[in-house]
């Protein structure tokens, strides 16, 4: 029996979300870090952000993040000292996971897939404004930059709250799309872009902003954007000048297809925009027929 699009979407959402045994297993992971920088630092918080704290992960790709925020005098002026300081004391308890500096963070491997890769991130607290605390993280140049993983979250959280909890799914459509084909862009980035997009939207349906949200990043070549919460600054795309040129050319396609697939919709032809959703998400959009 055919389906429309939007169950097509509605499929493709529930299998791009992680499984409990996913989300178990990043847990027992958790302890075993924690505790870990318990013993070598004054731990102030570790808490979970990224995809999985902002419930955009997706199945079986997105790795899970940490802030550490530990005591400002155990931090080092330079960065890139305390990055190394994590990396050692992480190294000692975990050796055979290949422990290694991805700044802003250390990155711990449990396991081959991306999804066991855990980054810690040092975080120094500087202060709390309107209910968010706002840290100190590396910055990848030695020195520190502010961030407030509260701040960002609340602000993506009311947005999917007003448009019926419908943004977070599109950004994971759009991070799937990054996954699958192997785009060199930040989730970071795609999360805040999809939020700072639907702003001014009174509605979401899936198809239809998806094609819209891949085209506004075509049109503006995907400029770096100020951060909505009035944190980070800047937010940049891509970590290269490389990558950005590889992000564009990919995103190019994917707009065109996305194009595609919403012209065929429009015109009652379902099965073909179904045959360009596929062509987009790497052959693994639902199948027309169930």
């Amino acid at each position: 029996m055919p389906r429309t699009v939007d169950e097509g979407f509605r499929d493709f959402l529930a299998s791009l979300t992680p499984s409990d045994a996913e989300s178990e297993k990043a847990m027992r992971h958790r302890a075993s870090i924690e505790a870990c920088l318990k013993s070598n630092f004054t731990l102030k918080r570790f808490f979970r952000t990224g995809s999985f704290g902002n419930g955009t992960s997706i199945y079986r790709y997105s790795d899970v993040d940490y802030f550490a925020s530990v005591a400002t005098e155990e931090l080092k002026r330079d960065s890139s000292a305390s990055l190394r300081q994590f990396r050692e004391v992480l190294e000692s308890r975990f050796p055979n996971t290949g422990v290694h500096v991805s700044s802003p963070a250390v990155r711990v491997p449990f396991g081959t897939g991306p999804n066991e890769v855990h980054e810690i991130t040092p975080a120094d607290f500087v202060e709390e404004r309107y209910g968010s605390k706002i840290y100190d993280i590396p910055d990848g140049r030695g020195g520190w930059m502010k961030s407030s993983p509260d701040a960002q979250n609340y602000y993506v959280h009311k947005i999917n709250e007003k448009l019926g909890w419908k943004i977070k799914p599109v950004v994971r459509f759009l991070k799937a799309w990054k996954y699958f084909k192997q785009v060199p862009i930040s989730s970071f980035y795609l999360e805040l872009r999809v939020a700072k997009y639907a702003e001014s939207e009174a509605s979401i349906v899936y198809d239809i902003d998806v094609e819209r949200v891949l085209a506004l990043l075509a049109n503006n070549q995907l400029a770096a954007m100020q951060d909505p919460a009035g944190i980070s600054g800047y937010i940049l795309p891509c970590s290269s000048e490389a990558n950005l040129q590889d992000a564009l050319s990919k995103l190019e396609t994917a707009r065109v297809r996305a194009a595609k697939a919403r012209e065929a919709e429009q015109n009652g032809d379902t099965k073909s925009a179904f045959y360009w959703w596929d062509l987009l998400y790497d052959n693994r959009f639902p199948s027309y027929y169930r």
